[in-house]
């Protein structure tokens, strides 16, 4: 008798830190049969960093999932992914240090990242973060990881908490011109200029942004251009 494979579950985890360090959480959410959110889970983390939100938000989802159901993994965290499907053998190989020789950063969440990987059929998925009609699971986690980074409370489906509200940092689909709101500059008297970034960094809002996406200038630094206003 050949056993039926289970069908594979699509998900997505996120973490946030208001600040990197700061107040952080973390949040999964796995999806029904029409990808949209079915049952999810948020946590706080006390002040930690992004990558630490991002990483601990993983290891959250696959301990919460069965090892026999394939999963496909959506992300916005590029450092999280690559982590643990790109780096992580050589850093296996070179006893858990670096190409540089300095001790792996986050080492304890990456190994516990790996016993639950092994043996197990996961698909990880990029996808970019606060974007206008966004991947809308990878949106649900962040919005519950940034609640949760806010309030420092566990929140989620097995609980009967609400949908987490809307990120600050996803701009909205309808403009200013033809919703008839006022605009305003941004705060600091910064321009309104925004170029392709050269180069990967992180905003203000704690969150990265790679090489070739849009970023405007504020009065901490280059960001988000939704994060020009951010109270910081």
């Amino acid at each position: 008798m050949i056993e039926r494979m289970r069908e594979r579950v699509v998900a997505a985890c996120d973490g946030a830190s208001k600040g990197n360090p700061g107040p952080a959480g973390w949040a999964w959410v796995v999806a029904d049969g029409s990808e949209s959110p079915s049952r999810w889970e948020a946590g706080p983390l006390g002040r930690a960093t992004n990558n630490v939100a991002e990483l601990t938000a993983l290891e959250r989802l696959l301990t919460a999932v069965a090892p026999d159901v394939p999963l496909e993994i959506r992300m916005d965290s590029q450092y999280a992914m690559k982590a643990v499907t790109t780096w992580l053998p050589g850093w296996k190989r070179k006893g858990w240090k670096t190409a540089a020789g300095k001790p792996v950063a986050n080492q304890e969440l990456v190994v516990r990242i790996d016993e639950l990987l092994a043996g197990r059929s996961v698909e990880f998925r990029y996808v970019p973060a606060h974007q206008v009609d966004g991947d809308k699971l990878n949106d649900f986690a962040d919005r519950a990881a940034s609640q949760a980074a806010i309030v420092q409370q566990s929140a989620g489906s097995d609980l009967g908490s609400p949908e987490p509200p809307a990120s600050p940092d996803t701009p909205r689909t309808t403009s200013a011109k033809t919703s008839g709101a006022k605009t305003s500059r941004p705060r600091g008297g910064n321009s309104g200029r925004t170029l392709k970034a050269k180069f990967a960094g992180r905003c203000v809002c704690g969150r990265a942004y790679a090489a070739g996406e849009t970023i405007a200038k504020n009065a901490q630094g280059w960001g988000h251009p939704e994060c020009r206003t951010a109270e910081v």
